[in-house]
C-alpha cells in the first residue's frame, strides 16, 4: 500500500509522521500494493479540546474510494481511531465482494431459470425492523458520521431545513442527498455534481446497501 501523509496549515513532527505510517501499516495485511492511501492531518480551532486534532484518510481500493475521519485531543489518538474504522470498512468491503462472487458462482452452476423460479415461489418480504434515535445535524457532520460508521447511507434530520434526509454514497465516490416531501412533487434532481439520472441510479444503489446490511 502506498501511503502519503500531508498536513493542512501545520507542521508535523517526524515522530508523529512515523507513527501515522506505522499505524497505517496495519492495513497492509488486508490490501495490496495497488492501493493508495492519502492521510491529511489538520487542527480545528473552534472545537472542544478533545476534538482539535483531525485525521482524514482516503483509500483507493480497486478504484473504489473508502474514507474515514477521526477527531481527538492528539493526532496520534485520532490516527488510532481512524485506522480502526478503516480496518472495519475494508473487511466489510471484502466480505461483500466475497458473498457477491459466491452468489454469482452459484447462479452459474444452477440450472437455467432456477433462480427465477425460486424467487417466484418465495417472494422477498420484510424480515427485520430497526428503530433508532435521530438528531439534527448539518450535512458535513452527517458525511463525517456516515464515514465513521462505514455505512453507504445515513438518515438524519437536516439542521438547516429541519426535515428528514438520507445521505448516500454514489457509485462515482461522491455523495447524494435525498429529502422526502410528503404530498409534494419530486424535485428535478438538483445536486452539486450530478444530474437527476445520476441521483436516481445512486438512490437504487443506496437501497441495495440498506437491504444488505439489514440481514
Amino acid at each position: 500500500m502506498r501511503t502519503v501523509v500531508t498536513a493542512r496549515n501545520l507542521d508535523i513532527p517526524d515522530t508523529d509522521r512515523e507513527y501515522v505510517m506505522r499505524k497505517m501499516g496495519r492495513l497492509d495485511r488486508l490490501l495490496d500494493d495497488r492501493t493508495d492511501a492519502a492521510v491529511a492531518l489538520s487542527r480545528a480551532a473552534h472545537r472542544a479540546q478533545d476534538e482539535t486534532a483531525i485525521v482524514e484518510v482516503t483509500l483507493l481500493v480497486d478504484g473504489r474510494p473508502l474514507r474515514a475521519v477521526a477527531r481527538a485531543a492528539s493526532h496520534r489518538a485520532a490516527t488510532d481511531q481512524v485506522v480502526d474504522r478503516l480496518e472495519r470498512q475494508v473487511v466489510d468491503l471484502k466480505e461483500r465482494r466475497s458473498k457477491l462472487a459466491e452468489r454469482r458462482s452459484a447462479a452459474e452452476v444452477g440450472a437455467p431459470g432456477s433462480t427465477e423460479a425460486a424467487s417466484e415461489a418465495n417472494p422477498p418480504s420484510i424480515v427485520k425492523v430497526k428503530r433508532f434515535a435521530i438528531e439534527p445535524m448539518f450535512e458535513e457532520d452527517a458525511v463525517a458520521r456516515m464515514e465513521e460508521l462505514g455505512h453507504d447511507f445515513f438518515v438524519f434530520v437536516n439542521a438547516e431545513s429541519e426535515r428528514t434526509a438520507v445521505l448516500y454514497r454514489r457509485r462515482d465516490g461522491d455523495y447524494g442527498l435525498i429529502e422526502p416531501s410528503v404530498g409534494g412533487r419530486y424535485s428535478s434532481g438538483l445536486s452539486a455534481g450530478g444530474a437527476a439520472a445520476g441521483t436516481t441510479s445512486a438512490s437504487g444503489s443506496a437501497g441495495q446497501s440498506a437491504s444488505g446490511r439489514s440481514r
